[in-house]
């Protein structure tokens, strides 16, 4: 405590807003995570619905959707896909489809904002593949949108669910 105060005294250290106790974040970036996050949650829940309309509302139309999938044989795939192609591939079916986020992290600078995190894909309840997920985020007239969407995609070392 004694060297904080001498380095607070000599310009050295700068104070910082309190941290709100359990989340290790001040009280704005907390804030501004969750608001972040919003959109990509809208988006996973559109996806399980199956409903592209409600998807291309969370998403910037000039940005897309990349998946690199490492195949069993070690083979790699490149794909890219435009939102409305992507949207438009959402078709009804019996499976029920859901993609859970581990321990997102969140950057923000502005109106610009990335989100990288680990991730699980289900069909039925079962684990169908994983990888990570790269969000390229813009705030838009206040509100946080989707411009890129960028994610590994494997089907062995995942997580059991």
């Amino acid at each position: 405590m004694i060297l904080v105060s001498f380095l607070l005294a000599a310009g050295q250290v700068t104070p910082v807003q309190p941290i709100v106790k359990g989340t290790g974040l001040p009280p704005a970036v907390v804030t501004e995570k969750a608001g972040v996050m919003a959109p990509i949650d809208a988006m996973f829940a559109a996806l399980a619905a199956r409903d592209g309309q409600a998807l291309l509302a969370q998403v910037r139309p000039e940005g897309g959707a990349t998946a690199v999938e490492e195949k069993a044989d070690g083979a790699r795939n490149i794909r890219r896909t435009g939102w409305s192609d992507f949207a438009a591939g959402l078709k009804p079916g019996p499976e029920r489809y859901a993609e859970r986020l581990t321990d997102p992290a969140v950057d923000i600078d502005g109106d610009i904002a990335m989100v990288w995190s680990p991730y699980v894909f289900t069909i039925d309840g079962r684990v169908a593949y994983c990888g990570t997920d790269h969000f390229d985020m813009v705030r838009d007239a206040g509100r946080w949108k989707i411009l890129n969407i960028t994610w590994s995609k494997r089907t062995t070392g995942c997580p059991a669910q």
